[in-house]
C-alpha cells in the first residue's frame, strides 16, 4: 500500500489517497510525537475509491503527529502536523 496525504497540515480533517484501490479493511492510528494514541479509526471503502476523508480531529491538540496505515496488504507511517 503506498499512501499520501493530500496535504502535511491539517486542522479538523485529513484526506488520504493512494496509488491504486486498495484492499479492505483500513485501519487508522493517529499518535502525537510522544507516540500516544490519539485517534483510531477502522473503516471500509469502495473498492474503486482510492482516498478516503478522515473528519472530527478538530478536538486535537496543535502539534506533529505520525498517522499509521494498514490493511492485509501492509502498513505505512506518514508525518503530520495539526495547525490552526
Amino acid at each position: 500500500m503506498f499512501a499520501k496525504i493530500k496535504q502535511a497540515f491539517f486542522t479538523d480533517s485529513l484526506t488520504i489517497e493512494w496509488d491504486k484501490a486498495t484492499t479492505n479493511p483500513l485501519k487508522f492510528i493517529l499518535r502525537n510525537d510522544k507516540g500516544e494514541i490519539c485517534s483510531t479509526l477502522d473503516a471500509i471503502q469502495n473498492q474503486d475509491q482510492k482516498f478516503f476523508n478522515w473528519r472530527g480531529l478538530n478536538d486535537l491538540p496543535y502539534g506533529r503527529y505520525f498517522l499509521e496505515l494498514s490493511n492485509i496488504e501492509g502498513g505505512q507511517i506518514l508525518k503530520l502536523v495539526k495547525r490552526v
